[in-house]
């Protein structure tokens, strides 16, 4: 992914860690950031399914909000 392409957020700490070179890492290293990545990947899947649950509850209580 080119730079131009990532999505950010301002303050972003997963921004700031993509911007990171990778060089001076090691196998071993890289192998451990994938790691940790893929744990923050499943937690944010996690809450996102989370809120849509809870959204969708909400809406079936009091209906759809309006666009």
């Amino acid at each position: 992914m080119d730079d131009d392409d990532r999505p950010t957020l301002r303050g972003d700490a997963a921004n700031r860690l993509a911007g990171e070179p990778l060089d001076a890492l090691s196998q071993a290293d890289l192998a451990a950031r994938i790691a940790l990545l893929e744990a923050e990947i499943a937690r944010v899947r996690a809450h996102a399914a989370r809120a849509l649950a809870h959204r969708q509850a909400a809406e079936a209580v009091f209906g759809a909000k309006s666009p």
